[in-house]
């Protein structure tokens, strides 16, 4: 366990990697943020002027100062399950452990942000949300919408997703799409009797290996659009030509399109190779929205511009997407390498954390 360390905010220059290793001792995976949750709401109720707000094992915070603007800075508490790495090594320079990136060394920059502020220039409201690991259905995000969805009004917000402190605009959108071909049983000494589904199944394989996708540019940054096989499923028995074959496609799609747009263009891939006589279907199985990026809205342009560095497209769903389906337009923007989430060797570099600190006070601060 690291050591108790001085007031969050108490001045003298934070030390993030110290604040990243005492969020990473503390367990938290998907369902059980008790602790942490806990851990952040007694750092934010030690501030003045703050109003502090506790849902669940959900931890609000926010100024109410009747300023122009309100950005929303949020960050989920949970993580992955534990691969060998569920306490914090702190080294020169970096802390690795369990959530080290993806994302309390995010959420050690915006406590840090909130817990020091001096005459911010923006009302801030700052979201530490459960469940964002697992099922949509469960998440933090949800709950607080449910309860008190006036904490979610905001002119923008900043996800503290892992994105090396360069801005990720928008998001991807998601959808799932299950395919059924059907045939018809018969022996496998005897094939030509029945229709082999497995078999009729290969073209549309085909045809989802030769995508070529999308690749939009929007608002200067490039959605390289994606299609991926993640399911196959068929046969009766081993003597059995199949009547029935599954396939389940995972569609990554630029926030120019919307889900009915997406799906469409998926299944015109397909439609060639579907015969709805012999019973073939094309279904959406789960979608979720992408976000656009909406870099000129002035909140986000600030934030780029404290960069100092071209923003880029975020290639996955983030929580952007959330906010942006209620007219709260988000970025991503948090310390840590985002290929190191969920791994073994996830780390934070103290540099990262430090430039990710110094962005984000300039945005709330102006300093």
């Amino acid at each position: 366990m690291t050591e108790h360390l001085p007031r969050w905010g108490g001045g003298g220059g934070p030390d993030l990697l110290r604040r990243v290793a005492e969020l990473v001792d503390i367990p938290s995976v998907s369902g059980h943020e008790q602790a942490i949750a806990d851990h952040v709401e007694a750092i934010l109720g030690g501030h003045n002027g703050l109003e502090v707000r506790r849902l669940g094992d959900n931890v609000l915070a926010r100024t109410n100062l009747g300023l122009p603007q309100r950005l929303v800075l949020a960050g989920h508490l949970d993580t992955v399950p534990p691969n060998g790495n569920d306490r914090a090594i702190l080294d020169a320079g970096w802390c690795s452990g369990l959530g080290a990136a993806d994302m309390k060394g995010g959420l050690a920059v915006m406590l840090e942000v909130i817990s020091s502020l001096e005459r911010p220039v923006t009302d801030v409201t700052f979201i530490a949300y459960v469940c964002e690991e697992v099922d949509q259905a469960r998440s933090g995000l949800r709950q607080i919408e449910a309860a008190e969805p006036d904490w979610l009004l905001a002119d923008a917000a900043v996800l503290g997703e892992p994105t090396a402190s360069l801005v990720e605009a928008g998001c991807q959108g998601v959808l799932r799409v299950h395919i059924e071909m059907r045939g018809e049983r018969a022996h496998t000494a005897r094939p030509w009797m029945g229709s082999n589904a497995i078999h009729r199944m290969v073209p549309v394989l085909a045809a989802v290996v030769g995508y070529k996708g999308r690749q939009p540019v929007i608002d200067g940054c490039e959605y390289r659009e994606a299609l991926q096989a993640v399911r196959v499923e068929g046969g009766v028995a081993n003597n059995v030509v199949p009547d029935s074959a599954v396939l389940v496609l995972n569609h990554r799609f630029a926030p120019d399109r919307d889900v009915d747009e997406a799906f469409h263009a998926i299944a015109a891939l397909v439609e060639p190779e579907i015969d709805a006589a012999a019973g073939d279907t094309v279904t959406l199985l789960d979608s979720a929205l992408a976000a656009a990026p909406n870099l000129a809205h002035p909140l986000l342009s600030r934030l780029v511009s404290a960069t100092g560095e071209s923003p880029r497209a975020k290639l996955g769903w983030t929580d952007a997407s959330f906010f942006s389906a209620r007219g709260v337009p988000a970025a991503n923007f948090g310390p840590g390498e985002p290929s190191l989430a969920h791994t073994a060797g996830e780390r934070v570099e103290g540099t990262d954390l430090e430039r990710a600190y110094a962005v984000l006070r300039d945005l709330v601060c102006g300093t």
